[in-house]
């Protein structure tokens, strides 16, 4: 941007009173705590709900500020700076941004609707980037704010637009329409968000499509009600009805939903990899751009199977005094209030449940309908207490059982006491304006900034790809031992549960009654067990895994003694692996001492495959396979019992699926890791460790970094110091530039040794500050590739990260 301000006076037509009339502007900013503003912004003094935006201008004219929009000129500042005063600030931003956008000429894109304008515009940015310097609107700015400052973003180097607008009330998408002037329109799912702003659904259409006013074409899902408001203006529409330009069959694969395609005659197919109906419409909103844009089908499959999962939403974390935390802290409407109560249910870590709630917006109910129907929810989701905050709630849900009210967050942030809040779960749900940030913040336990992000959806979605190999018939069971593989054994058993999987897998009885104590009911395996935590595991219903004869002699005793009758074993055989599990030659043994035994009862019988990755071993493992049916089948006809027999683990599954028996073990697949590369092509990443630059320096050469100086810098180089080492579960060989981490979408190679708490990367060619994000591990680079670099598995590298790293689980 470089604006003279003489048109910024051509732009707001506003009373000017300054000091230099001929400045130059380079950046514009609503924002007083940003550090990007300098003697080239101009400022816009908005209202806002805490502060106006006028009180931090001598505050700004002290950094150097000297551009203003304002109402007023605020006391003790004229002749200080220039001021553009005019009777509205966020009117005149828009006009600002009416007066810009009109600069460029160049193809703009705009996304409406009720839902998935963000993962749209994402997504076509991604599809698009190869091809185009897009500029589009960051994050979710889609307001009456949102709007002007992405489009203020515009540069000369930029070749095409992608904004998205968001209304919520009639008379709001005129401004947006003059803003953004989309020559192509794409309209989404229109749904329930925003309902009380509009009479109906058609009004709520009438003024959605005023955004197209002056577009060339409107892509969209066929829908009479809409091409009656666009009223003969071209459109390009889909459907799976057949009655559309373009149409589609749909059905699921294990690699995700495959697209049937008929368009202009030809006929073809793209597999989206997504199930979920919402992400598919939103996924072929994406193709018909691709396909208006005249881009080949081959083009069009290979870029949309890289599509992915956008932004974080819900999210766990650990808080204070042992509370769980589910952070929802961006929006509060009636739907997403139960989307949210579901969430809580499946990763409550304790019986207490807390839900701190702001005013409820966003219904389509009237406001007595829809805080009887709120307060009805919270009641049948035995919510413990509730906090409201807002002028509204406190008086709507007064009544509610152990209901506690604020007017505003800051009184209740005024009035917090962390001792009020021990041993329960707490769901923070407000709508943006109520900053609930500031809550989370509060009740977050404090940890250093390093995090391992847990993608809930890219579990499900692992899960799933597994399950599609299997029968119907077959059961599945997941293995959380090693802290759900570093990643959390809780919230991941908690999630398996909700999705029905048959048996949980953990290596000793500490890690079952944990669970157990997080509320999980779904059977429980321990696969090593020892004799010693017999007592406890009958004592919080855990099954062992049975694999000597000493072993079940004990555990028989001890079932005797408790007078139990008929408790759930599993019997290990070994096949190959020779680790644990009964022999051919010990089988005899282990049918006298089951047989006329009506102390326990055989769950299952089962062995575990060796060489199951490994492809020159594939007649070893059929020849294990084998081994295991027989002998099974033996003390099956010894005993006259009809156990679970399971040999597969997650290669297995994929390599040998014909081999199911009655029940798979799943494990390391389901944290997104696979064995060959297609398979690991066809999973989601779960796992990514983020941490943040502590400081930076300036290396000079012949000067060394970190301990006994094994690098020594040949020339002039940048480093960065991040607060992640070997305590963090980060190898140590991983450095001396063998590893790397990722900055600015950049690779920054490992500078030196490895600290206990601290490593230095090279950021000589990367535009970066202190504070800014660094990814350890995640798509790049990947735990396959680090384990591979350093001569181990990913398991390894996945469960060495240290329990002091917090883990924060999110969902879409």
């Amino acid at each position: 941007m470089s604006i003279k301000t003489n048109n910024i006076i051509k732009a707001v037509n506003p009373h000017f009173e300054g000091i230099q009339p001929d400045m130059e502007i380079d950046n514009v900013s609503i924002d007083s705590r940003s550090l990007q503003n300098n003697a080239g912004t101009l400022f816009f003094a908005l209202p806002g709900q805490n502060r106006d935006g006028h009180y931090y201008i001598p505050e700004l004219i002290a950094k150097g500020v000297l551009n203003f929009v304002v109402t007023h000129i605020p006391a003790d500042t004229k002749g200080k700076a220039n001021f553009f005063v005019v009777e509205n600030t966020l009117k005149a931003l828009q006009d600002f941004a009416v007066y810009y956008r009109g600069l460029f000429s160049f193809p703009v894109i705009g996304v409406t609707g009720s839902n998935g304008k963000t993962i749209v515009k994402e997504w076509l940015n991604y599809l698009l980037s190869p091809d185009y310097n897009i500029i589009r609107s960051p994050k979710s700015y889609n307001s009456q704010v949102g709007v002007p400052l992405s489009v203020i973003g515009i540069n000369e180097k930029h070749n095409l637009g992608i904004f998205e607008a968001g209304i919520s009330t009639s008379g709001e998408m005129e401004k947006l329409a003059a803003i953004i002037k989309p020559g192509i329109g794409i309209l989404t799912h229109i749904g329930g968000a925003h309902d009380e702003g509009f009479t109906d659904r058609q009004q709520k259409i009438q003024e959605k499509v005023k955004l197209f006013k002056d577009s060339d074409i409107v892509i969209l899902k066929k829908d009479d009600a809409v091409l009656q408001e666009l009223n003969g203006k071209k459109t390009f529409t889909w459907s799976f009805n057949n009655d559309a330009d373009v149409n589609l069959n749909r059905q699921s694969t294990p690699e995700g939903t495959l697209l049937s395609v008929k368009y202009n005659g030809d006929n073809f197919e793209v597999v989206i990899p997504f199930f979920d109906e919402a992400f598919v419409e939103n996924a072929i909103t994406c193709l018909m751009l691709l396909l208006h844009l005249g881009y080949n089908h081959e083009a069009i499959r290979e870029r949309l199977a890289g599509l992915y999962p956008v932004e974080m939403r819900l999210q766990v974390k650990s808080g204070i005094n042992d509370c769980t935390i589910i952070d929802d802290s961006y929006s509060s409407d009636y739907q997403s209030l139960k989307i949210a109560l579901d969430f809580l249910e499946q990763h409550k870590t304790h019986k207490k449940k807390t839900i701190i709630l702001s005013d409820v917006f966003q219904s389509g109910f009237a406001v007595e309908e829809l805080y009887a129907k709120v307060s009805r929810l919270l009641a049948a989701n035995n919510i413990s207490r509730v906090i409201g905050i807002g002028e509204t709630i406190s008086k709507r849900l007064s009544d509610f059982p152990n209901f506690i009210s604020y007017k505003t967050t800051q009184e209740f942030l005024a009035q917090y006491n962390a001792n009020s809040f021990s041993n329960e779960t707490i769901l923070v749900k407000g709508a943006r304006s109520f900053r609930f940030e500031e809550i989370v913040v509060l009740l977050e336990e404090k940890t250093h900034e390093t995090v391992l992000e847990i993608n809930l959806n890219a579990i499900v979605h692992n899960l799933n790809f597994y399950r599609a190999k299997l029968k119907p018939e077959t059961k599945i069971m997941v293995m959380v031992k090693a802290f759900g593989y570093g990643s959390g054994s809780y919230e991941i058993a908690k999630l398996l549960s909700h999705h029905k999987v048959d048996y949980l897998g953990v290596a000793f009885a500490d890690e079952g009654i944990a669970l157990r104590n997080a509320g999980i009911s779904t059977p429980i395996i321990v696969m090593n067990p020892e004799a010693s935590a017999f007592n406890a595991m009958i004592a919080y219903n855990l099954e062992p895994e049975v694999y000597s004869a000493r072993e079940l002699r004990a555990f028989i005793a001890i079932a005797q003694q408790k007078n139990l009758s008929d408790y759930p074993i599993h019997i290990k055989l070994d096949t190959g692996m020779h680790r644990l599990g009964f022999e051919a030659h010990q089988l005899d043994e282990l049918i006298d001492l089951l047989k006329n035994n009506n102390f326990v009862s055989v769950k299952s019988i089962f062995s575990h495959l060796s060489s199951s990755d490994v492809p020159q071993y594939r007649d070893f493992t059929l020849e294990q396979i084998e081994k295991f049916s027989n002998r099974s089948q033996k003390i099956i006809d010894a005993l006259g019992i009809n156990p679970i027999r399971h040999i597969l683990n997650t290669s297995g599954i994929y390599n040998f699926p014909e081999h199911q028996f009655n029940m798979v073990r799943l494990g390391i697949g389901l944290y997104g890791v696979g064995n060959d590369a297609e398979e690991r092509r066809s999973l989601e990443n779960v796992g990514t460790l983020k941490t943040v630059i502590l400081q930076i320096k300036d290396i000079e050469p012949g000067e060394s970094v970190g301990y006994s100086r094994r690098f020594m810098a040949d020339k002039k180089i940048r480093t960065a110091t991040l607060p992640i080492g070997y305590a963090d579960g980060i190898p140590r060989s991983w450095g001396n530039e063998k590893g790397y981490v990722i900055i600015k979408g950049q690779k920054a190679v490992i500078t030196g040794t490895i600290s206990m708490d601290m490593m230095m990367v090279d950021v000589t060619h990367i535009d970066c500050k202190e504070g800014d994000r660094a990814v350890i591990f995640g798509n790049a680079p990947t735990v396959v590739e680090m384990a591979n670099a350093l001569g181990t598995i990913p398991y390894e590298i996945l469960t060495s990260i240290s329990q002091r790293v917090k883990r924060v689980f999110y969902k879409e």
